[in-house]
């Protein structure tokens, strides 16, 4: 068995803020953490106490909303575009190693053009400039994130982002971990029960492993097989069916379930 860091992230406890929450998440003994959050405020106070408790700050989760227009004629990336930017500084200048992000979003984004194309070149290569790691995270849709895999597969500082809740509620048929294995940098790890046939359903529940129906015996037995030696990342938060649980025991509770999927 490979023996890896344990991780969570930060943003897990609802109605307080990141850095609040990573004694709690290193008390309950995890080794690592990233967040959602972006802003320069909050990357200084994360990594300020991420070293004061000795706890790793693996990665920033880039912006969330709006890559589609990433794809889109004129002036409407712009914002986001900066802001991924902006990521990268603050990446850089804290000493986060990797930024994630997403390169489409819903069910029909935009096809795969050279607008696009070459604004993600002008990503990568700012990160690259700045020494900071790229990883593509899977969502609904193979087509954008596989032309940039492929684009980028030579490219020393882009890599790619296993979500296997993603996985397993919008694209179960696509066997991410075979295709892109050797580019595999880090996790996003979280249940739910897969896709339904309701199009208004929210699927991605981000559910602590083993509370959905995810087959987490076969994504460990992938992972192992392509020896893959980077954390286990915990996307989760304590809502749904953990809302009226106390920090703790939610914390708690969720490493049990982290470090039974590590011994698989």
């Amino acid at each position: 068995m490979i023996s890896r860091k344990l991780g969570i992230i930060a943003d897990c406890i609802k109605n307080q803020t990141p850095e609040t929450n990573l004694p709690l998440i290193k008390e309950v003994g995890f080794d690592c953490f990233f967040t959602h959050r972006t802003d320069e405020n909050t990357i200084r106070l994360l990594k300020r106490e991420s070293e004061r408790l000795g706890l790793e700050f693996e990665f920033i989760h880039g912006p969330l909303h709006g890559s589609n227009d990433l794809w889109l004629a004129g002036d409407a990336y712009k914002p986001l575009f900066d802001d991924i930017l902006q990521t990268i500084d603050n990446a850089a200048n804290y000493g986060v190693r990797t930024v994630i992000l997403h390169v489409s979003s819903g069910w029909t984004p935009p096809p795969v053009c050279d607008i696009g194309l070459g604004r993600f070149d002008s990503i990568v290569e700012y990160a690259a400039k700045r020494g900071v790691m790229l990883a593509l995270e899977n969502l609904r849709k193979l087509g954008n994130l596989a032309c940039l895999m492929e684009r980028y597969e030579n490219v020393d500082n882009v890599g790619f982002c296993y979500d296997c809740g993603h996985e397993h509620c919008y694209t179960k048929t696509v066997p991410f971990l075979d295709l892109y294995h050797d580019k595999l940098l880090c996790t996003h790890i979280h249940d739910n029960f897969g896709k339904t046939d309701d199009p208004s359903a929210n699927d991605d529940l981000h559910l602590l492993p083993f509370d959905g129906n995810l087959d987490f015996a076969r994504a460990a037995n992938k992972w192992n097989e392509y020896g893959y030696k980077g954390s286990l990342m915990l996307e989760v938060f304590n809502h749904r069916i953990y809302d009226k649980m106390p920090p703790k025991d939610f914390l708690t509770l969720a490493f049990e379930k982290l470090k039974k999927l590590q011994s698989l």
